[in-house]
């Protein structure tokens, strides 16, 4: 067992040789979870927080303008703006602005803290396993007495047991789709009405994610490579076209929508790096991309998805569209460029 004294001694020699290197990364390099990491401060940079976090979290719109951080080992998505409509039905919740934009699972939300690193003040929520779900952080805009109220409403009575993370069982291998009625799938898929409906057919047939984009009908799926998303993504930032960004924990779906602009790209990560909207994507952990084309009543909706070496889900991107209303035809015509050329 690992007590917070050596744990903490360990950081600070890691820290002092590898200054640079963020606490996520640090944790793995040590062995260890991020939140066992941040929780070796406690009582000096780091407070515990406690309560129930659906609460908590209808309370942030109090703080204003701040950044909304939720990521996932290949891509960070960062948002500005406030929280609005915070809602929830049980252990899902919903925040519904303009700019600020999340699905919530609650169930995942098991460890909070108040963070102060240099003046730079957070709320970090973790799993049951230790693993980040979502942070949300000052800016120069916010109310930091709404922060400290907020922080001391739900500041955890004991400060000094140490949190016990509980990592979760390996995921098991998903079917090789061998057996699938591949035609009946395909068929399923020509009928969808909503994109939804996509989830509950991969349940049906029992397959991930991928496998099921990859059994597609004839022309409704695709691949691509890094080189031709990035393309899309500078295309839509030429030609000024909102779009949509999805990232995910296990905890929160993250969503921008609106225009990129400004992008680099910086050894292995290609960035979006806008005033009020930042995405860090791990282009060479990127195993496979995906154009969709779903049906739905409104039309075709077309999606790219992006994939890990583990087929993890990495992140969604689709062209700006509300349900009841057909995609943008620019969307599709960028899309269909990249392909083309």
């Amino acid at each position: 067992m690992i007590t917070t004294q050596s744990l903490n001694e360990r950081w600070s020699a890691f820290k002092e040789q590898n200054p640079k290197t963020r606490i996520r990364d640090a944790a793995k390099e040590l062995g260890v979870s991020e939140a066992e990491l941040l929780a070796t401060q406690i009582g000096e940079t780091v407070q515990k927080l406690d309560g129930d976090f659906r609460d908590l979290l209808k309370d942030v719109p109090t703080l204003g303008h701040v950044m909304a951080l939720t990521r996932n080992d290949n891509i960070v998505h960062e948002r500005k703006g406030v929280y609005e409509k915070v809602s929830f039905r049980d252990q899902t919740g919903l925040v519904l602005g303009p700019d600020i934009d999340l699905r919530l699972f609650m169930s995942h939300w098991h460890f909070g803290f108040a963070v102060d690193e240099n003046g730079r003040k957070s709320l970090q929520f973790f799993d049951l396993d230790g693993l980040a779900v979502h942070k949300i952080y000052l800016t120069d805009k916010s109310d930091e007495a709404a922060y400290d109220a907020l922080v001391q409403k739900y500041l955890a009575a004991d400060q000094a047991s140490p949190i016990v993370t509980v990592p979760y069982p390996a995921k098991e291998a998903d079917p090789a789709g061998d057996d699938v009625d591949v035609q009946a799938f395909q068929s399923e898929w020509l009928a969808m009405q909503d994109t939804h409906e996509f989830f509950g057919l991969l349940r049906k047939y029992k397959l991930d994610r991928e496998q099921g984009i990859r059994l597609a009908p004839e022309g409704h799926s695709q691949s691509i490579s890094v080189d031709q998303l990035k393309r899309i993504f500078e295309t839509a930032a030429e030609r000024e076209l909102p779009i949509m960004i999805f990232a995910s924990s296990p905890g929160c779906i993250q969503i921008h929508t609106g225009p990129v602009k400004k992008m680099a790209s910086m050894g292995p990560w290609f960035n979006v790096l806008d005033p009020e909207f930042n995405m860090h994507l791990r282009e060479d952990q990127i195993n496979s991309i995906w154009v969709t084309r779903k049906p739905t009543k409104d039309g075709i909706v077309t999606g790219l998805d992006l994939f890990d070496q583990q087929g993890n889900s990495i992140a969604l991107v689709f062209g700006k569209r509300k349900p009841g209303i057909p995609e943008m035809n620019e969307w599709q015509a960028i899309v269909n460029e990249v392909i083309a050329a």
